[in-house]
């Protein structure tokens, strides 16, 4: 009789898992198979057993969509991105949707920097700038494939000196991983055979009531920060970092998106709402949680725990409803945003901010954690 129960027991359990596995369809590999510049892609599926499944491809490492359960176990998908390789390819839309982003994340003025006497001159891409790396960029490369998982990829790639106007030839390592407590980490690593700068980021945009699901003004947010780098008209950091007393890019205390995106404030007016570099208060050297992000009606809880000084807080203020997501449905205005982990904005420029210089002899690391619950 035991062994009756204990049968029906497991057939519960296999039947359970399988209605929860068909609550949502992933994409298939065979939509982003092809090859571009004589380099192969191809989609990866990371499941962490536990509720979390992502799916990335390995051109650009672009996070293609992340399943995740509500508080009442319905699943959506709160990445926003494409159904196939070709609309990243070839889409005029958003190209840095879900990312990598480098060699330098966010921008760098004129794009110029010195270093060791040199002037180093960059692609303009952006408003008189060079935006995350320049006209290439590591979103528009095909990676190689180290190492394929269940849990677990290993991504690798050289960027060649001059590419993009940056010096030395930079070997960069990079994990996507998931675990059972519903975290999908990414570890970045790198050296350089000549003195270079290197900043990592991945672009990502979320909503946690599902892709094209609505506006991000209603989800809550908290920042572990007390500082900013204020920013010009065309977004450049002015040198400053300035306290966040009375601000209303303030979000120390958790607060709804929407309540100041609107407000009157010089920052908020630059950025066209939020899309600013936050100066995280940091207690340690090592991975801390830094922000989280929670959307109370469907419950969906996002924790960002990083190792790195800032981290840029992007509340999609220039969707416009003209490129659709993977399901086609429009990608509207501030439907989407991003909280990228960084060091900061045009750093070769400011002596003050933190270094991003890398030699040769040195390891580059950085380390980034997603974490996904409900509340």
């Amino acid at each position: 009789m035991k062994r009756i129960f204990y049968a029906l027991v497991v057939l519960l359990l296999v039947s359970c898992q399988t209605k929860q596995k068909q609550e949502f369809a992933l994409l298939e590999k065979s939509a982003f198979e092809t090859e571009y510049e004589g380099q192969p892609t191809s989609l990866y599926t990371l499941d962490s057993g536990n509720g979390l499944v992502v799916q990335v491809t390995n051109f650009g490492l672009r996070v293609v969509s992340i399943w995740t359960p509500d508080k009442e176990g319905n699943y959506a998908d709160v990445a926003i991105g494409y159904e196939n390789i070709d609309r990243y390819l070839y889409n005029n839309g958003e190209r840095f949707l879900g990312s990598i982003v480098g060699r330098y994340a966010n921008r760098i003025a004129k794009g110029q920097f010195e270093l060791d006497g040199e002037i180093y001159q960059l692609p303009i891409n952006n408003n008189g700038q060079t935006l995350h790396g320049g006209l290439k960029g590591l979103d528009m490369l095909v990676w190689n494939v180290d190492n394929a998982t269940d849990q677990s990829i290993d991504f690798s790639i050289v960027a060649k000196d001059g590419e993009d106007g940056f010096p030395g030839n930079v070997t960069i390592h990079v994990n996507y991983s998931v675990t059972p407590e519903n975290e999908f980490k990414i570890a970045y690593r790198a050296t350089t055979d000549k003195p270079t700068v290197l900043n990592l980021s991945n672009h990502a945009f979320f909503n946690l009531k599902g892709e094209a699901a609505g506006t991000i003004t209603d989800h809550v947010l908290s920042i572990k920060a007390s500082h900013t780098t204020p920013v010009d008209s065309v977004l450049i950091p002015t040198g400053e970092i300035a306290s966040l007393d009375g601000s209303p890019l303030d979000f120390r205390t958790s607060t709804v998106i929407g309540d100041r995106i609107d407000a009157d404030d010089i920052q908020l007016k630059h950025g066209l709402g939020y899309d600013h570099n936050w100066v995280i208060d940091k207690e340690t050297d090592g991975i801390e949680l830094v922000a989280t992000l929670y959307e109370p009606k469907c419950g969906r809880y996002m924790e960002v725990y990083t190792d790195q000084p800032g981290i840029q807080f992007y509340s999609g203020n220039f969707f416009d409803g003209k490129s659709k997501g993977k399901y086609g449905k429009a990608i509207k205005y501030r439907e989407a945003l991003a909280l990228e982990t960084q060091k900061f904005p045009d750093s070769p420029n400011h002596s003050n901010f933190p270094t991003t210089r890398l030699d040769p002899g040195e390891t580059y690391t950085h380390n980034t954690i997603y974490k996904f619950s409900v509340k």
